[in-house]
């Protein structure tokens, strides 16, 4: 997402790019093309306006330092204000009690029930917790058992109670059966409509009385715009709702919800959700939300899915086959088993300063690693672990045995001779030894 906005915003960088200094002139026509750039993305009007008057306000006023052009100037402050329209800092999930209880709220198709299982799995594998999911929507057909689904895939326990119709007593029930099974969290996940009525609102609103939640997260479509922010106002006002869960925001969404939500609902944003994967959900920080908009990447969070996914024992043991030039076909093949687990590769490339613009118009999918590991696949374990041996008999039997032409064996096995001696190289370097795994802080 935010592509389009990306795009509009540096050009109205442009107008002021080159400039000496910052005037009432060029910071005009900068900060128009910046408040039509945040309408078109769907940012209601006077939310724009009040961004680019503060934006204006404050660029006048700065004095700009010989080492910084006006334009760089610009980005700054927009950048800062842009995470402090989203929030300005992060805010953490409440999971206190015995057991602690969040409410998950939203409309049918949001994501409601998926966030629910990518919630517990987050609470499970990140926090260390012992979550038990509520299946509390009776009213959509195998609403009870895509939650069941989604449990047994995580290996998290869902209390359910089909033949009941009563929400109150299941939410109640099911706080019962967590204190006496010792699970510390309870995530209810409520029934949704197609569209906000007295009905839900009323459920919803009896349900939170009856349990007390310390969270209540309302769930929003991303891809619904200011449809989602009108919404979210409506819950709010009956709800009271502690945060907000943006979900498909691999989506083509122009963003403005999530630009825009904060500042109507005073609410944090505190998790956003891409795909139906259930460890794609990420805690929300304004500061890396706003540097992706303007291309700076988001380094960050780029080392810290790496240090998820990366051990750093193994980390240790693979730098020293590198730094002994005994890198090899298995040690690359784990390497992209461990990439490919931190999530969509074109939104990892995008977290890197710069190669967000570059790759955006390319179509890079999540099989793009499919061919290399056919071709690793057909080679025997003795090859894998001396890729010296791959002679040109060797390399005409791979390509039969992976269907690719010699070629495109000789391309690949070039690659990664080219690869290996970069590897090497970097670790002669000073900071060689922040390769991988948790050293990379």
């Amino acid at each position: 997402m935010f592509e389009n906005l990306s795009e509009r915003l540096e050009s109205a960088f442009k107008q002021i790019k080159g400039e000496g200094r910052i005037t009432e002139l060029n910071i005009a026509a900068t900060v128009k093309d910046i408040r039509r750039a945040l309408i078109d993305a769907d940012v209601n009007y006077k939310i724009a306006k009040e961004f680019t008057d503060t934006v204006r306000e404050k660029a006048m006023g700065q004095k700009v330092l010989t080492a910084v052009s006006p334009g760089q100037l610009m980005v700054k402050i927009v950048k800062d204000e842009l995470a402090e329209l989203m929030g300005g800092a992060e805010s953490e999930l409440n999971a206190k009690g015995s057991p602690a209880v969040i409410l998950i709220a939203g409309l049918q198709g949001s994501g409601k029930t998926t966030f629910s299982g990518k919630l517990a799995n987050y609470l499970k594998t990140r926090k260390g917790l012992s979550p038990l999911l509520v299946a509390a929507d009776i009213y959509r057909p195998a609403a009870i058992e895509q939650l069941k689904v989604l449990g047994g895939q995580i290996g998290v326990e869902v209390y359910s109670e089909p033949e009941n119709k009563n929400v109150i007593e299941i939410a109640q029930n099911a706080i019962k059966a967590a204190r006496s099974t010792n699970k510390n969290i309870v995530i209810i996940d409520t029934a949704g409509r197609l569209a906000v009525d007295e009905v839900m609102m009323n459920e919803v609103t009896a349900i939170k009385k009856a349990v007390t939640p310390g969270e209540i997260l309302f769930v929003v479509d991303s891809m619904t715009g200011q449809d989602a922010v009108n919404t979210a106002k409506v819950f709010n006002d009956r709800l009271d709702f502690t945060g907000v869960v943006l979900t498909k925001m691999d989506g083509d969404t122009r963003g403005g919800a999530a630009l825009s939500i904060k500042y109507t609902v005073t609410k944090p944003i505190k998790f956003i959700s891409s795909g139906e994967k259930l460890d794609t959900l990420d805690v929300f920080y304004p500061e890396r939300m706003a540097q992706r908009i303007l291309g700076m990447g988001d380094i960050t969070t780029l080392v810290e899915k790496a240090q998820e996914q990366f051990d750093e024992v193994e980390a240790r043991k693979l730098e020293k086959k590198i730094r002994k030039n005994q890198f090899d076909f298995e040690d690359f093949k784990q390497q992209l088993e461990q990439i490919k687990k931190m999530g969509n590769i074109k939104d990892l490339l995008g977290m890197i300063p710069g190669v967000g613009k570059a790759v955006k118009d390319i179509d890079i999918s999540d099989d793009s690693f499919k061919g290399i590991e056919a071709i690793i696949g057909s080679m025997t374990p003795f090859e894998r672990a001396n890729p010296d041996v791959i002679d040109l008999s060797r390399r005409k039997r791979l390509a039969g045995g992976c269907g690719k032409d010699i070629n495109e064996i000789n391309a690949f096995l070039k690659q990664f001779e080219q690869m290996k001696q970069m590897m090497k190289m970097m670790n002669k370097m000073p900071m060689g030894g922040a390769m991988g795994g948790k050293r990379m802080r």
